[in-house]
C-alpha cells in the first residue's frame, strides 16, 4: 500500500511508519521544510498548501498532526497553537483530496479521549457524548468534524487515543524518571481512569483501522480497564520502586492550570468496543503486560 503521513516526526508516527514500512508498505511522509529524498513531500497546512499530486495513487493517507497537548503551559496563546495545529493540517488534507477525481479510499486522522470531556464516571464506548466544557472537548469535536469534509467515497476513521504508555516521552514523560529512582506517586486521589494503551498496540491499531472497513470513531485503547493508582503502583513495581508521594489535587492546579484538570486528572473509563468487535489483537491488552514491556525496553 502506498500511505501519506503528516505528524510522521512524532512519537507515534514514527513507530507507525517503522510498522508499516517493515510489512512492505511505502510510507510519504509531508514535511514542512523541503524534501530531502523521495520518501518526503514538502507542504505548509499552517497556509493550507498541499500540491494533491502527492495523494494521487494513495491508499491511505493518516494525519497525526498536532502540537503536543501536555508539554506545556495552556496560555491563550498555547491553546490557539493547539487548534491551529489539529485543524489547519485536518481541513487542508480534506481539501486536496477534495480535487482528486480518484481520491484515497482512507483517512484516518487522529482524535483523543479528550472527547469525552474530563470527568464521566460511566463506560465511554464510541456512542457515548462528547464533553460540553473545558478546551479539550471541543477541540476534539472540531476536530473530526474536519476530518468528516473529506470527499463521498473516502473511508474516515476518527481513532480516540488515550494515554500512550511509551518509555520515549507521551504522558509518562514527566513520570517515568520519577518513579525510577523511587520519588513518584499517583496524581490527586488516584481514583481517575486513563484509557492506556502501549506504544506498540497505538502502532498496530493504527495500521489495523488502515486496513479494516472501520469508520467513524475508534477507541483506541487497552481493555483492561485502570485508574492511576494501580497504573502508578504497577509501574513502580516493574521498577522495582516505592511509589508514595502522592501530587495532591490543588498543587498540580497551581503549576499546570486547566492543563491538570482535563489531562492530568481527567476520568475516562474508555473502551475500545469498535477494536474488539472487529477482531483486533493486543500485544499487551492488560496492565501487568505492559509494565513488562516497559521496563524491559532499553533505555529503562
Amino acid at each position: 500500500m502506498r500511505i501519506v503521513m503528516s505528524g510522521a516526526s512524532g512519537m507515534i508516527g514514527t513507530a507507525l511508519s517503522k510498522l508499516l514500512e517493515s510489512r512492505g508498505d511505502e510510507v510519504i511522509r509531508l514535511v514542512r521544510r523541503p524534501a530531502a529524498n523521495n520518501k518526503e513531500w514538502s507542504w505548509d497546512p499552517s497556509a493550507g498548501v498541499l500540491d494533491e499530486a502527492v495523494l494521487d495513487g494513495a491508499d491511505a493517507v493518516v494525519n497525526l498532526s498536532g502540537a503536543g497537548i501536555g508539554d506545556r503551559p495552556w496560555t491563550k496563546n498555547r491553546i490557539r497553537v493547539l487548534h491551529e495545529s489539529r485543524l489547519q493540517p485536518t481541513r487542508t488534507l480534506t481539501a486536496a483530496m477534495g480535487r482528486l477525481g480518484s481520491p484515497p479510499r482512507a483517512f484516518v486522522s487522529q482524535s483523543a479521549s479528550g472527547y469525552y470531556g474530563a470527568s464521566r464516571r460511566e463506560v465511554l464506548h464510541e456512542d457515548s457524548a462528547p464533553g460540553e466544557v473545558g478546551v479539550l472537548a471541543p477541540l476534539c469535536v472540531q476536530w473530526e468534524e474536519a476530518a468528516r469534509t473529506a470527499p463521498d467515497g473516502v473511508r474516515v476513521v476518527t481513532p480516540r487515543t488515550g494515554v500512550v504508555l511509551s518509555t520515549q516521552g507521551g504522558a509518562l514523560g514527566p513520570l517515568l524518571p520519577l518513579l525510577k529512582v523511587g520519588l513518584g506517586g499517583p496524581f490527586g486521589n488516584g481514583r481517575q481512569y486513563w484509557p492506556w494503551i502501549t506504544l506498540a498496540d497505538e502502532a498496530s491499531a493504527l495500521a489495523f483501522l488502515v486496513d479494516s472497513q472501520l469508520e467513524g470513531a475508534v477507541n483506541l485503547c487497552a481493555p483492561g480497564l485502570a485508574d492511576v493508582n494501580t497504573i502508578v503502583a504497577r509501574l513502580a513495581e516493574g521498577f522495582h520502586r516505592p511509589a508514595f508521594l502522592r501530587v495532591p489535587r490543588p498543587a498540580l492546579r497551581l503549576v499546570l492550570g486547566g492543563l491538570a484538570d482535563e489531562l492530568v486528572m481527567a476520568d475516562q473509563a474508555m473502551y475500545p468496543g469498535k477494536l474488539a468487535g472487529a477482531g483486533f489483537t493486543w500485544q499487551h491488552p492488560e496492565l501487568r503486560q505492559a509494565v513488562a514491556w516497559l521496563t524491559s525496553r532499553p533505555g529503562r
